[in-house]
């Protein structure tokens, strides 16, 4: 339930709940005070106007009966030695707790309960001796009085007796005072339990909650039901989902950390390898070790070569650096594939050549199909998955293969990098993709490497529209396939685009 809504209940509740409980409070003390003045037998009615006010009720029933026994008399001047008369007359107030008593001379003409109006009886005055309108009587009874003649010229009166006690009457109110105070406390701390179960005690654990996010426990999970549709509810998924975001962040950061660490152990081995060989080699120039040209022109292409190796892990750093900070640079153009990629393995094929592994190619795509890339950023794709297949190929006994395949399929061109290598366990498959993920876990120097050249062919393919995966079969080799998007000629005919990734 929203919060407004329970404030607006509150709002109704707080005028409405007294109101009840007060009526009921009315009712129930009319009803105790009935019993305890002893009237109940005589009449199973509540007059709570008698209850609250029996002057003025009295006094307002006695004129009506008055002024009907004065009418009635205009016909009929005796009719109040008449006992059925007096019965009907007893009968109309017995509701409201009063009764009549008719005293002819000194003697008790008519009472319908002797034993009721035994103690009122000695306290009403003669004949003669009335007073004007309703009075008290010491016992606390309202009496009203009419004098009048019998037939037989006896002197009569007849009294109006209420049985109930105007100091219960009193009381009343201050039963009522005390139940107003009584209820309206009762009524707010309801009201505040109410709204403080759905609102402080929510706002409580919210705030424990907090607390743990801030000790940096982001297991924390709210105890409460965060479905509720409510404000409280609503701020509860808010908190979830900011908890869910911090430690998702926090768990980058430490998975950051660490493959930081490992970049910079897998950097320092790997630069540590060829500056060693550097060391060595220009040692033993300075020392005269390589004491003939040929041997001197060994040495200088060894320290060219691993000078080579430290520029090519450099510039996989920046390119790292970039793809990190999503800002590498793109320039987009129209390429033909059997143009491109025929350069690439011409490129390809002389290294090749000079490590003694064989290179097939082959492409099946139309002579005029085209694609739209960088072509800067693919032949480093292609160099990155040849480069890695020769690291791991591990044939020395110079039969080592890499085949690459050009394929059509419709609207994209797939390609096909497979070497004869020693393969990929099943279960390193899905991870290879991975930053610093290796699966040599020698890491001998032969093989080196930073462990983040196949992440960077990922993020540039997927950047090009396109995608790529692996298969592998441990001892018979390991396939690399990668799809690109073909070229499709729209109005404008823009060839070259560039985008800053």
């Amino acid at each position: 339930m929203r919060f407004r809504t329970k404030l607006l209940i509150t709002s109704v509740a707080i005028v409405i709940i007294p109101l009840i409980l007060l009526l009921g409070t009315y009712l129930a003390l009319g009803q105790y005070l009935i019993h305890k003045q002893q009237t109940q037998k005589y009449t199973s009615v509540v007059d709570y106007g008698m209850v609250t006010d029996p002057g003025g009720t009295f006094a307002s029933m006695t004129d009506e009966l008055v002024n009907e026994i004065a009418l009635n008399m205009l016909t009929n001047p005796f009719i109040l030695e008449d006992k059925s008369f007096l019965e009907y007359l007893d009968s109309q107030i017995a509701s409201r707790y009063s009764y009549i008593v008719v005293i002819k001379g000194h003697d008790v003409y008519y009472v319908a309960n002797r034993d009721r109006a035994k103690e009122v009886i000695n306290e009403l005055p003669e004949y003669g001796n009335s007073i004007e309108g309703i009075y008290y009587t010491t016992s606390k009874n309202l009496v009203r009085q009419i004098d009048f003649r019998f037939s037989d010229g006896s002197r009569g009166s007849l009294y109006f007796i209420s049985g109930i006690r105007t100091a219960f009457s009193a009381s009343i109110l201050i039963y009522m005072c005390v139940a107003v105070i009584f209820i309206l406390l009762i009524t707010s701390l309801m009201l505040t339990m109410w709204i403080g179960r759905s609102f402080f005690r929510p706002i409580g654990e919210l705030n424990a909650a907090m607390q743990q996010v801030k000790d940096g426990n982001f297991d924390y999970i709210l105890p409460t039901d965060i479905k509720e549709k409510s404000e409280i509810g609503a701020l509860f998924r808010n908190y979830e989902d900011m908890r869910l975001r911090l430690k998702e962040s926090a768990e980058e950061k430490i998975e950051r950390e660490k493959q930081n660490k490992e970049l910079i152990s897998n950097i320092s081995h790997d630069l540590k390898t060829p500056i060693t060989a550097i060391k060595g080699y220009s040692q033993g120039l300075l020392e005269g070790v390589a004491d003939s040209p040929e041997k001197q022109m060994k040495y200088i292409k060894i320290i060219n070569s691993k000078a080579n190796d430290m520029n090519n892990l450099i510039n996989e750093l920046t390119l790292y650096s970039s793809i990190d900070n999503n800002r590498i640079p793109y320039n987009f153009a129209k390429l033909n594939v059997a143009e491109y990629f025929g350069d690439c393995i011409e490129e390809i094929g002389a290294d090749l050549e000079s490590k003694s592994i064989k290179l097939n190619y082959s492409n099946l795509c139309a002579p005029d199909t085209m694609i739209v890339a960088d072509p800067e950023q693919i032949k480093r794709v292609v160099n990155n998955i040849v480069s890695n297949s020769v690291k791991y190929l591990g044939r020395d006994d110079g039969s080592g293969q890499i085949d690459i395949r050009i394929l059509d399929e419709v609207d994209s061109v797939r390609v096909e990098l497979e070497d004869n290598g020693k393969g990929i366990a099943q279960k390193d498959i899905p991870n290879i993709f991975d930053r610093f993920y290796r699966t040599d876990s020698s890491r001998n120097s032969k093989q080196g490497g930073s462990g983040i050249g196949l992440s960077i062919v990922k993020k540039i393919i997927e950047d090009h529209g396109g995608y790529i995966w692996a298969t592998s079969h441990e001892s018979e080799g390991t396939c690399m396939h990668f799809v690109l998007r073909k070229y499709i000629e729209f109005a404008d005919g823009a060839e070259t685009v560039t985008v800053d990734k």
